[in-house]
């Protein structure tokens, strides 16, 4: 199966977000430019890690480096928060001592599951991860201010208490790894291109002309990048716009097709009654009931 990238939708650029799957949310494989904490609140999870099939007992914290491939399995009567932030939260630049390694380096070669670390680090980092989620789920004054002063924390923690690992990294892996790095910017362009020109006659094309590569070049990048091709993608964006306007707006369905990009209401019709297996009337109906 594909490694796809993903983007983690943050509310208000805040470039972080934390959310509860159940055990039965399958997540196939897929990697991103943000840190990934999961937290075991009961049950087991299971997790896919490269070749390996980690198994997350409850009270238990697993983290994914920035680039690392994962995915999770059906893990059934279990459930865990899902912490996601990106790195540039923190100001590297200007906050970084002469004596630190880099954020990357910190997440990259730092003991990614709690079973290895001390027992006081895990409690400290537990009472972190509950007090984020907790604010993260409210609207209290000041919640950003919580939120960056409850991240920094847990970084300056990691910085000086999470123990190092005693596995060899496998040869290429980090160069694998910085590889998805170099391309994520040309990446996140293409998906800022699609989010701006969507409701427009999109052409793969247009975008690779926009992205530099040729239309050939640029198919075979997209598709190792991101396990689909673009067509698809274009189309599974305008599908998910479409949703998103049936549930929110009462529109006519040729308002929904012009702004969700789709050339016609027939087109529309037939493409979203063949990925969602209902009509669109049908799945609005659906949404309200």
């Amino acid at each position: 199966m594909s490694v796809y990238l993903e983007r983690p939708e943050f509310e208000e650029k805040l470039l972080f977000r934390a959310f509860i799957n159940d055990g039965m949310t399958i997540v196939y494989p897929h990697w991103h430019k943000e840190i990934e904490l999961i937290y075991s609140i009961h049950g087991t999870v299971n997790i896919g890690v490269g070749d390996e099939i980690v198994h997350l007992s409850e009270g238990e914290i697993y983290f994914f480096a920035s680039g690392e491939p994962h995915y999770f399995l059906a893990s059934p009567n279990s459930e865990r928060i899902v912490y996601q932030f990106d790195l540039s939260l923190f100001n590297e630049k200007q906050l970084k001592s002469v004596g630190d390694g880099s954020l990357i380096e910190l997440f990259e070669t730092g003991e990614k599951h709690s079973s290895k670390w001390s027992k006081s680090l895990v409690s400290d980092i537990k009472q972190l991860l509950q007090q984020l989620f907790e604010e993260y789920e409210k609207n209290n004054q000041g919640k950003k201010y919580a939120l960056f002063s409850l991240l920094f924390q847990l970084i300056t923690t990691f910085y000086r208490r999470l123990p190092q690992t005693q596995l060899e990294v496998k040869k290429g892996a980090k160069a694998s790894t910085i590889k998805y790095k170099e391309n994520l910017e040309l990446l996140d362009r293409i998906f800022s291109y699609v989010e701006n020109h969507y409701e427009e006659s999109l052409t793969l094309e247009e975008v690779a002309k926009y992205s530099g590569f040729s239309s050939y070049y640029f198919t075979r990048f997209f598709k190792a990048n991101t396990g689909m091709t673009f067509m698809r993608f274009l189309t599974e964006y305008r599908i998910n716009q479409a949703k998103f306007i049936l549930a929110n707006e009462k529109v006519p369905m040729i308002e929904v097709a012009e702004k969700s990009g789709f050339a016609s209401v027939k087109t529309f019709h037939h493409v979203f009654k063949e990925q969602v297996g209902v009509s669109p009337l049908k799945y609005q109906k659906m949404i309200i009931e």
